[in-house]
């Protein structure tokens, strides 16, 4: 990847972290959709739907609700896509959303530490000066270091993960299929967590029920 498609992809990884809780929120920043994405800017969007997609599988299961603390789905696209299409080897996709993965927990840990810096940003009432124009300007440097923070920990995942995608790829034991039958296992059983955060099967026997089909006629088409 050269040094513009590096600069592309991490202010897209900026971009989507705003996107996932800052500003915005429409969305853009789910796996499925940041995966087609971020194809497209590298000139492979059905590598991106195909990244984006079983990502979307591995992180329905996190709410990112209240102040706990969970994988940054956006860094982890961004960075399993662009890593993936570092080689077109049969690995290339499970050790890219391999790294794609842990990037997103460590994007998860620097929120935390943003969300620590904000409250120090956000001036007290009855400090001098707090008015309306201060607040917005911590508004503003909030949205700025989120940016800044979702572009550095992007593009850090992108060249970390392109060097283990083409330093192990050799070493994958399985094909292209069967590499992919093996993440929808997984996939399932991230699925399956969040069947039971909904209820469970026996409130939910329909999506159950769907699920099983779109997963067999995946399966089938694979």
């Amino acid at each position: 990847m050269d040094f513009a498609h590096i600069l592309l992809v991490s202010f897209a990884g900026g971009i989507l972290a705003l996107d996932a809780t800052s500003a915005g929120q429409f969305m853009v920043s789910r796996p499925l959709v940041a995966g087609v994405l971020t194809g497209s800017l590298l000139g492979d969007p059905a590598q991106g739907l195909l990244v984006g997609a079983l990502l979307e599988l591995y992180l329905l299961v996190s709410f990112p609700v209240g102040g706990a603390r969970f994988p940054e789905g956006p860094t982890a696209t961004v960075v399993a896509v662009a890593s993936s299409l570092a080689t077109p080897a049969a690995g290339a996709v499970p050790i890219a959303m391999a790294v794609g993965l842990v990037w997103g927990q460590i994007g998860g840990w620097t929120i935390t530490g943003l969300r620590r810096l904000n409250g120090h940003l956000v001036p007290e009432p009855a400090e001098a000066g707090a008015g309306p124009r201060r607040v917005v300007t911590a508004h503003l440097g909030a949205l700025s270091l989120d940016f800044l923070r979702g572009a550095l920990v992007t593009v850090s995942g992108v060249l970390v993960g392109g060097y283990i995608v083409r330093a192990t790829v050799e070493a994958w034991p399985i094909s292209a299929s069967d590499s992919i039958g093996l993440i929808l296992v997984g996939g399932a059983v991230s699925l399956g967590i969040l069947l039971r955060s909904l209820g469970g099967f026996k409130r939910r026997k329909a999506v159950f029920a769907v699920g099983m089909a779109l997963g067999l006629a995946v399966v089938r088409f694979l």
